[in-house]
């Protein structure tokens, strides 16, 4: 095969003349050229390690200092206070500084970098203190405060350089332990509501018991470990919540992300797959740069982009206790499923990126390659799939040495997985079964065409169309959506098309092909295998989901109602759960916490007194319109401000893991905690966060829209529910819910969000005037 001739450097033979060294020029100008790369690399990495490392100074700054501390001794003038001679006295006797003028220099530059650096410290910390007040997020619109005017004002003047990536990191605070009466105050108060008042009292007397006697032992923990850990919380949440979860990945824990579905670039897949990957590898390129701004909320207080960091060459491997997250610094390959074939495709010639135009034919030799699967080939997929310890046990059984072994790196070592499927999907709006179909196919495929275990699956269909499928434990969705945009954006506005829907330039057909993945899948294997396949299908088949596209009004119409549109939705959500089932339930609302370093999510827990009581009004079906819009803004006031408690560090139930995490290593056991960590989310929702960054003008063009993206039902007899409002006059939707509850139906309930939206819009409609 030409890629293991390549993969020679020299060769040599025992010939009766000696031995004749044969040397491969093409081959080891390859070795050179990724050596400078990966030197240019380290040296790109250092210099951002030390721009960010003193950061909001800079080496301006720094010359700045010395400038100032020599030019003041010529006007003899001592700013150091007598600290220039001291250092000089110090100074050793040495070469460098034997004459007393290059003593002085030597001493006044090591003086200026000690105030520079006391000055870092000292700004750092104040931006820091700064970035702990958060009390510009409960004031109303338009009516700040003078000192949030003044805080604002401080903030920007401390961070006006221009930040990289990670320049806020050091700077950003830490996220805060609530006192333990005060969550659990909150969760009694969100509780009350869906409680009897038997159910209740055993409820609030088991809190007070957990309140007076356990709680303070397991919070004196808690506090140490926040002193120690950059973040009390994401170590645990990661570790407890995904990697050491046994469940299949598919539906449980991965989730998948829509295209453009109302503009369509090219219905040529390869062209579509060799912009897309070479957009992607250069934002990963950014990535690694740290040229990247940071996301700023209002444009002045920094979210934290730990979890950007391990998107790229990240791969979730499978353990029989606890699976673990392999990243790597690098990686130039990519690899790739196409009809039951895996193959490894290169982004690199040397230390060049390939063009799109390049990796398009790349991508076309392999949907050209007529080879068949190998045995057990086919469905190898499905091994992450299916149950963890499944997984885990195979690996270490088959998958340990040879072939096996080698292909099974190429994977896991890739930048990502690519997905090539040989059925076309997309949205119709004239058909809107169309949408639905696009994202089961997206959220599990055919259970053995995605490698589940990967940070993402990008998934290319037959006509052109794309999405995701994203794992969750290394990063939450907002991350995967600044890639997303990035390259949709890329794509349609800097790359382009031919007028044959083609990639722009020139191939190079001297590339090397792809290279296939050899396997030696022995009959027990293949066994396993099948095992998980069937355990996915059977997920997978019970899975329904409803996506469909709101077109009657979006957050145009809804700020008109003076409230906030997430707000506005949930308390919809609220309406037709209690239409569907004739009862409410706990509802799981997932918000960042990422002004704190190293923040994930934090659930708001949305059905509120508030919420409930509305609902119950609007089911009563006589009570005035003034008097529903007032217990509405009631109960959307009350949600805006458990969003931002839970945005601000003082949620509920991050605090009440955490305790049950300790509680679990001292050996203490604790009723309380035992049942608020079992308790089921029947209604587990989460808006999609859209224009992150400004890759063009979104209302210029209106139409360049992706659906969001959705998961699998929380509860065996509950709803998932994904949302994004996506501009002025339209929201997208996913719901999920499994075929086997008979108390959930994704469809049913989709209609009757349709409806609650519209009836509660109906409360605020002006008449339009006559004439």
């Amino acid at each position: 095969m030409a890629e293991a001739h390549q993969a020679v450097a020299f060769q040599f033979t025992v010939t009766p003349e000696g031995v004749d060294f044969r040397l491969s020029r093409e081959v080891l100008k390859h070795i050179y050229l990724s050596g400078i790369r990966s030197w240019k690399k380290r040296l790109i990495r250092i210099k951002n390690g030390i721009i960010r490392g003193v950061y909001p100074g800079s080496p301006t700054s720094w010359l700045v200092v010395v400038m100032a501390t020599v030019g003041s001794s010529y006007y003899n003038l001592d700013i150091s206070m007598g600290l220039v001679y001291y250092i000089q006295r110090w100074l050793p006797e040495g070469r460098p500084s034997r004459t007393p003028h290059t003593r002085t220099l030597f001493s006044m530059a090591i003086f200026s970098t000690g105030v520079w650096m006391m000055g870092i410290f000292f700004f750092r910390q104040t931006l820091k203190l700064l970035l702990s007040y958060h009390g510009w997020m409960f004031e109303m619109h338009g009516q700040t405060s003078h000192l949030t005017r003044v805080w604002a004002v401080c903030v920007r003047l401390l961070s006006s350089r221009r930040p990289m990536l990670y320049s806020f990191q050091t700077s950003l605070p830490k996220l805060p332990v609530p006192s333990v009466p005060a969550t659990v105050h909150r969760y009694l108060e969100s509780v009350e509501h869906l409680l009897d008042d038997e159910q209740y009292y055993r409820m609030e007397t088991l809190a007070k018991e957990f309140e007076e006697k356990t709680a303070p032992r397991l919070q004196k923990y808690l506090v140490l470990k926040s002193w120690w850990a950059t973040n009390y919380v994401s170590d645990w949440w990661e570790e407890y919540v995904y990697l050491r979860g046994r469940n299949p990945l598919m539906v449980n824990s991965n989730y998948y992300v829509t295209d453009l579905v109302l503009v369509k670039n090219t219905d040529v897949q390869a062209a579509r797959l060799g912009n897309v990957v070479h957009a992607m590898i250069t934002y990963r390129r950014k990535l690694d740069r740290e040229e990247i701004k940071p996301v700023m909320a209002l444009g002045l207080v920094p979210m934290c982009s730990w979890q950007m960091e391990r998107m790229f060459n990240t791969t979730r491997i499978p353990g029989k206790d606890t699976d673990v997250l392999q990243h790597l610094p690098d990686s130039r390959h990519v690899a790739v499923y196409h009809k039951g074939r895996f193959f490894k495709v290169w982004l690199y010639e040397g230390s060049r990126l390939l063009k799109p135009r390049d990796l398009e034919m790349q991508f076309q030799r392999i949907l050209d390659d007529p080879s068949p699967p190998q045995p057990g080939e086919e469905r190898l997929a499905a091994l992450t799939a299916g149950g963890r310890v499944e997984w885990a046990q195979a690996r270490q059984a088959f998958f340990g040495s040879g072939k096996n072994k080698a292909a099974l790196d190429a994977i896991e070592r890739a930048a990502f997985f690519v997905a090539l499927d040989e059925e076309s999907h997309h949205y119709d709006p004239e058909d809107e079964a169309s949408l639905s179909l696009y994202g089961k196919a997206l959220l599990h495929g055919n259970c053995y065409n995605r490698w589940f275990d990967k940070s993402f699956t990008l998934i290319s269909f037959k006509n052109g169309q794309l999405g995701l499928n994203t794992e969750h434990a290394w990063a939450d969705a907002p991350i995967i959506g600044h890639l997303w945009e990035f390259v949709l954006g890329t794509d349609s506005f800097h790359l382009g098309y031919t007028e044959t829907g083609h990639c722009l330039g020139k191939p190079n057909p001297v590339l090397p092909p792809p290279q296939r993945l050899e396997w030696d899948i022995p009959e027990q294997c293949q066994a396993v295998i099948e095992s998980s396949y069937q355990v996915a299908k059977a997920l997978a088949d019970d899975v329904e989901l409803y996506c469909f596209q709101f077109l009657p009004f979006g957050k145009g119409l809804i700020k008109k109602c003076q409230t906030s549109p997430d707000a506005f939705v949930q308390i919809a959500l609220q309406l037709a759960h209690f239409r569907d089932r004739g009862r409410f339930c706990l509802t799981y609302e997932a918000s960042m916490t990422r002004m704190f370093r190293e923040g994930r999510t934090e659930t708001v827990r949305s059905c509120t007194r508030e919420s409930t009581a509305f609902v119950r009004a609007m089911m009563q079906g006589h009570h005035p319109n003034e008097d529903l819009q007032r217990l509405f803004r009631k109960a959307a006031e009350k949600h805006q401000n458990m969003y931002r408690l839970a945005m601000t560090g003082a949620g509920i139930d991050r605090h009440l893991f955490c305790l049950y995490v300790v509680s679990k290593y001292l050996g203490v056991e604790s009723p309380f905690l035992a049942e608020v960590l079992s308790e089921p989310w029947r209604l587990s929702t989460s808006q999609i966060a859209q224009f992150q960054i400004r890759m063009f003008d979104p209302n210029k063009y209106p139409r360049h829209l992706a659906a969001g993206g959705g998961f699998g039902p929380v509860a065996d007899d509950g709803y998932g529910v994904s949302y994004m409002i996506a501009g002025e006059d339209t929201i997208f939707f996913h719901v999920s819910s499994k075929f086997s509850s008979s108390e959930t139906n994704a469809q049913r309930f989709g209609n009757q969000i349709r409806q609650a939206l519209l009836d509660i819009a109906s409360l605020f409609q002006v008449p339009k005037a006559d004439g």
